[in-house]
Formats: structure tokens, C-alpha cells, sequence
């Protein structure tokens, strides 16, 4: 178990990511398969939506954690290079998610998912990250901006990304700036409160050695291969037992 690593948030990043895989894979069941399934409400739509919550509130998180302990190592005007590089490269990612959608599915291809969202966010949250009390503030209202224009269409659609959605805007995975980001500043602020200057606030048992921790955590440090792979993993698991018909194939 690397010591320099906080178990909770591993752990708490790979139960996100479980319930994200788990979502995943009822909704290939329902997209691939002939099963009917509601994924609009209860319990699938619960898991699916509070791993995508737990993710994204991390990033922010993550971000202040990651930030701070950079900052006693090297000068701050050197480190916004390194959270572009890794915005653009995470980002990259997405665009790639992107490409392989159009090419299968074509109909509802990812354009703006989380990996799109996680990159830009990297990015955007640079000027927020020595901030505690800043953060909340927009960060609720881009949550209120982003609930209210979720039931909106427009006639144009070159804002898509900020959560204008044009009439007829259809895709299989969205996380617009609005509300998201909002989500992604109070993951900073809960970050810059727990744990000011990379030193936890707070006291909880050390579970890190535990074998299921360690298990859990490892797939908290490991969670953007994990998410990259899951989905054509989960695919070929699927077709492989007849439980879905792929028509690319």
C-alpha cells in the first residue's frame, strides 16, 4: 500500500467505478440485447448516477490533494503546465471514446462524456485550487444553472459542451460543463477543508493494510485504464454467453 496515498478516497474512487461498471454493463444488456430494462429510474439509474457523482466530486478533490503536494516540491508557475498536459491528455482519451462510438454505434456517439468532462475540468480548475470558501459558491450555482437547463433545448447547438443541448440532441453519455464543473469546484473545497496542505483533518481508523481495502484501493489508483478497458471487456463478455447481438459483426 503506497503510505503516501489517502485508503479512503482510493476506496471511495473504486466503489464509484464499480457502480459505474455495473451500470454499464445492464445497459449493454438493454442496448445490445433483447431485454427491457428502465435505466431512466431506480436502482440502475441510482448506481449509475451516484458513480458518476463519486467520480467527478474526486476529481476536485484529487486535484487539491495532487496540488498541494506538488506545491512544497516545485515553484507554482510550473505546475499549470503539468495539469494542462494532463487535461489534454485525459481529454485525448475521450475524443478517442469519441471515434470508437461513431464507428459503432453512430446513432446517440459519445461526444461529451465524463472522460471529455474530467479533461477540461483538469484544466479549468487550475485558478480554483488554492481556494477553500471560492469554491462553493459557483460551484452551486453551476449546479443550479446546469439542473435547470437540463429540461431546456436550443436552436443552436455550438454550446453542447456547457450544457445547451440543441433540439433532437441525442447521445449515450453527457456530462456538460453545467452542472458537472459545479461539482468538480465543491470536490475542491471539500478537498481544501479535509485535507489543507495534503494533511488530513480528520481521524479515522487506518485500514490500509486490509486485504479488501487494499483490494478496492487498487482499483482506485487504477481507475482510468480500468475505465477505458471495462466497456469492450464487458462487451465481449456478453456476446461470448449469447446474451447480446453486436450488428457491426
Amino acid at each position: 500500500m503506497n503510505k503516501d496515498r489517502y485508503w479512503e478516497i482510493d476506496t471511495l474512487r473504486s466503489i464509484g467505478l464499480v457502480f459505474i461498471i455495473i451500470f454499464h454493463t445492464v445497459f449493454d444488456l438493454n442496448y445490445f440485447g433483447d431485454h427491457n430494462i428502465y435505466l431512466r429510474g431506480g436502482i440502475w439509474w441510482f448506481l449509475g448516477r451516484t458513480g458518476a457523482v463519486i467520480f467527478i466530486f474526486l476529481v476536485g478533490l484529487s486535484l487539491t490533494l495532487s496540488y498541494n503536494r506538488k506545491k512544497k516540491e516545485v515553484n507554482d508557475d510550473r505546475l499549470f503546465p503539468k495539469y494542462l498536459k494532463r487535461g489534454l491528455k485525459i481529454f485525448f482519451l475521450g475524443m478517442l471514446i469519441t471515434g470508437f462510438t461513431w464507428l459503432l454505434v453512430r446513432d446517440g456517439f459519445i461526444i461529451f462524456g465524463i472522460l471529455h468532462l474530467i479533461g477540461v475540468s483538469v484544466i479549468l480548475a487550475y485558478p480554483f485550487l488554492e481556494y477553500r470558501y471560492l469554491n462553493l459558491l459557483p460551484g452551486l450555482l453551476f449546479l443550479i444553472l446546469g439542473f435547470v437547463l437540463m429540461d431546456m433545448y436550443f436552436q443552436f447547438g455550438w454550446l453542447f459542451w456547457l450544457g445547451f443541448r440543441p433540439e433532437g440532441f441525442y447521445t449515450l453519455d453527457y456530462f456538460p460543463l453545467l452542472p458537472w464543473f459545479g461539482l468538480v469546484l465543491i470536490g475542491i473545497f471539500f478537498g481544501n477543508l479535509l485535507y489543507p496542505g495534503y494533511q488530513r483533518r480528520f481521524e479515522i481508523p487506518d485500514l490500509s493494510d486490509n486485504k479488501i481495502i487494499e483490494g478496492l484501493s487498487f482499483l482506485g489508483r487504477n481507475t482510468l485504464v480500468i475505465y477505458l478497458l471495462h466497456q469492450p471487456v464487458i462487451i465481449a463478455i456478453l456476446y461470448s454467453l449469447g446474451l447480446i447481438d453486436l450488428p457491426f459483426l
